[in-house]
């Protein structure tokens, strides 16, 4: 079984940098009311981050492979918070969004599944915990 290992430093208050196995650093912070800078991403935050470029990766190596070109793909995210503390997610709605001309339907459906089924890890994780649901939209030209 592999091992991943993380290093987390506080630089002030609930400032914090931390790096993984990859080297490269991240900045999490909170707002100034509550001892931060308001200088970086919130923790909780990072898991929604993690989410789409997990399963976004997924999608976009299954759709190349099928040689399906695209113009852009992005995905937005909404997620609900429980009120009470801990506030956790309590539902996470995940939308990818395709652009491009004669992207077939069939290979986006086939590469989301593959994706929350079978291939991001994130998903995996999380589902457990969080209601995970997703769609989908392919549009012609950006915005």
């Amino acid at each position: 079984m592999a091992t991943k290992k993380a290093y987390v430093k506080q630089i002030k208050g609930v400032t914090f940098v931390g790096k993984t196995d990859s080297n490269h650093w991240v900045t999490m912070d909170g707002p100034e009311q509550f001892g931060g800078s308001d200088a970086g991403t919130r923790p909780k935050e990072l898991i929604l981050l993690a989410l789409a470029g997990c399963t976004g990766s997924d999608v976009a190596v299954i759709l190349q492979k099928k040689k399906i070109q695209l113009d852009g793909f992005e995905m937005n995210l909404s997620a609900e918070v429980q009120e009470t503390h801990p506030q956790v997610f309590t539902k996470i709605h995940l939308e990818y969004v395709f652009y491009g001309k004669e992207i077939p339907v069939e290979a986006v459906e086939r590469a989301i599944e593959l994706s929350q089924k079978t291939y991001c890890s994130v998903t995996a994780m999380l589902q457990k915990a969080v209601e995970i649901t997703h769609s989908y939209r392919i549009e012609a030209a950006r915005n």
